[in-house]
């Protein structure tokens, strides 16, 4: 998994905006523009000359979770396929170790883990081009599985080779006051001494970040979900919000390797 290089960039972009129902004054700036997804007839062309003597390469980014219950993992599914609706980007998905022995899990009836996803080594992460974590949270904090693989990142943090690379979290808390906030800006401090960048959505998502007639996880630092005890599923807007943030954080990334 080798770091992926740009694309051509297009001609024509399509910003993504709020819907028409935002208020005016809660849109803040206009947020990261995404490509279209078909270039225009000049960028085909250049394209075209290019993969004759260089290979495409798309930008990786890594959704490294740890999920108990299925919870994050769903969020996790979920923003990958907004990364993948970018142009040139690729989400890739994986666990981090489990720290607690099967026994344990067995007796919190913690669900297996979908072997198609594969646990990821710390030193993989230095072949990303851009992160987005996701984990449970622990009063407020993130889980110790998570903690516990940030810890292995020692000799990454040694050797620099996470400095400069962007960053996001996403989250889940059992009850509206568990930590939706707090879980990810408590994790921005793993970010901070690695060099990373931390790339908060904002209220990127338009209207959605104002409803207020359902429940919805989530937040300006990133995709959230409730969890409840352990039997509530995330809502269509909470999984929404996941995809909006892959899609948020693929375009830039792709940016910051366009520059």
């Amino acid at each position: 998994m080798g770091k992926g290089g740009g694309c051509v960039p297009s001609k024509k972009r399509v910003p993504v905006v709020a819907s028409d129902d935002t208020p005016r004054a809660a849109r803040g700036p206009p947020p990261i523009p995404l490509e279209e997804t078909s270039p225009s007839s000049d960028g085909a062309v250049a394209a075209a000359e290019d993969s004759s003597s260089v290979p495409f390469t798309k930008l990786k980014i890594f959704i490294v979770f740890y999920s108990m219950y299925g919870h994050v993992e769903l969020l996790a599914k979920r923003m990958k396929k907004g990364v993948d609706g970018i142009d040139g980007v690729e989400g890739i998905l994986f666990r981090v170790p489990e720290t607690l022995p099967p026994e344990v899990l067995e007796q919190m009836k913690a669900p297996p883990k979908d072997e198609e996803i594969p646990v990821i080594s710390a030193a993989e992460l230095s072949s990303a081009d851009g992160v987005l974590f996701g984990f449970p949270t622990r009063y407020g904090c993130m889980a110790a599985q998570m903690k516990a693989f940030f810890d292995s990142t020692g000799q990454l943090w040694k050797e620099q080779k996470l400095a400069g690379k962007p960053a996001g979290f996403f989250v889940s808390t059992g009850t509206q006051g568990g930590g939706q906030e707090t879980t990810a800006w408590t994790a921005i401090t793993q970010l901070a001494h690695h060099g990373m960048l931390f790339v908060p959505i904002g209220y990127t998502f338009g209207a959605g970040m104002f409803k207020m007639d359902t429940i919805r996880g989530g937040s300006p630092y990133g995709a959230g979900v409730f969890a409840g005890d352990g039997t509530r599923e995330p809502s269509e807007t909470e999984l929404a919000l996941a995809e909006h943030q892959g899609k948020y954080m693929a375009a830039v990334v792709k940016r910051l390797a366009q520059a």
